[in-house]
């Protein structure tokens, strides 16, 4: 039987031309075939988003030995859902999303394109992590997230990952990260979010903004003090929602 190379599908929510998406290309290129199947424009904070009213469409970008880049016009989980089901020949053997301009730690991962499309490769069964580097500047550093990127993606194309689970790796901006720390996901929410101003004719129009704040106690094991002492963040995060704790105590209700 011919022998064939682990398929890696790629995506991200800053777009195909996004210099982190070719970083990934870059970092991944020799651990298997590459397909890359992304946005064709930035899509940052879809999150599961998909698209029900209008068509979507693809077209075929580039292709080589080894590595195919299509564009999408929908969503990071329109990408995953389109290309699984209509493009791919063959089951992924791993996906990949990012690497994000921009940190998915804490509760942005509930909001992240990013971590939508890695939550959507897991549906799909297919082992999956994103990945987020924390600067938002187009041109940044990849260097060190997709040295890190690298060796998760081959530990998980190694041993795979269980039914419902996916990966969220972030890295801190700075040339030399400690290492990786496994980390809980960490309590707290955006505040103050929005900045007011005005637009030519006087209307209010808001931007968003905001700061972080965690709520206490802190856990210490969570991936935001990871994050500020040096280390990149690996969180384990769950397709499964459901908190089987409080069922039986929500049984006691009806």
């Amino acid at each position: 039987m011919k022998h064939e190379k682990p398929l890696i599908l790629l995506t991200n929510d800053d777009g195909v031309d996004a210099k982190g998406l070719k970083e990934l290309v870059a970092c991944l290129r020799d651990l298997g075939d590459i397909v890359v199947f992304a946005p064709d424009g930035p899509r940052s904070g879809m999150a599961c988003a998909i698209t029900s009213i209008l068509p979507i469409r693809y077209q075929k970008v580039s292709e080589e030995p080894g590595l195919t880049v299509y564009s999408c016009t929908g969503t990071p989980v329109d990408c995953i859902k389109l290309s699984i089901n209509e493009v791919l020949d063959r089951k992924p053997d791993l996906l990949v999303s990012g690497i994000n301009h921009g940190g998915n730690y804490a509760i942005c991962v509930q909001y992240s394109g990013t971590m939508g499309a890695a939550a959507e490769g897991c549906v799909f069964d297919v082992p999956s992590l994103g990945v987020s580097l924390l600067d938002h500047h187009h041109d940044a550093d990849f260097e060190e997230s997709g040295r890190l990127a690298r060796l998760v993606a081959r530990r998980i194309l190694k041993e795979g990952l269980p039914h419902g689970i996916y990966l969220n790796l972030n890295v801190p901006n700075m040339r030399d990260v400690k290492g990786i720390k496994v980390c809980r996901q960490a309590d707290g929410k955006w505040t103050n979010e929005y900045k007011r101003s005005e637009n030519a004719t006087g209307d209010p129009v808001f931007w968003l903004s905001g700061a972080f704040v965690e709520k206490k106690p802190i856990q210490t094991d969570n991936d935001t003090l990871a994050l500020d002492s040096g280390y990149a963040s690996l969180v384990p995060c769950k397709i499964d929602v459901t908190d089987y704790e409080f069922m039986n105590h929500l049984n006691t209700w009806v």
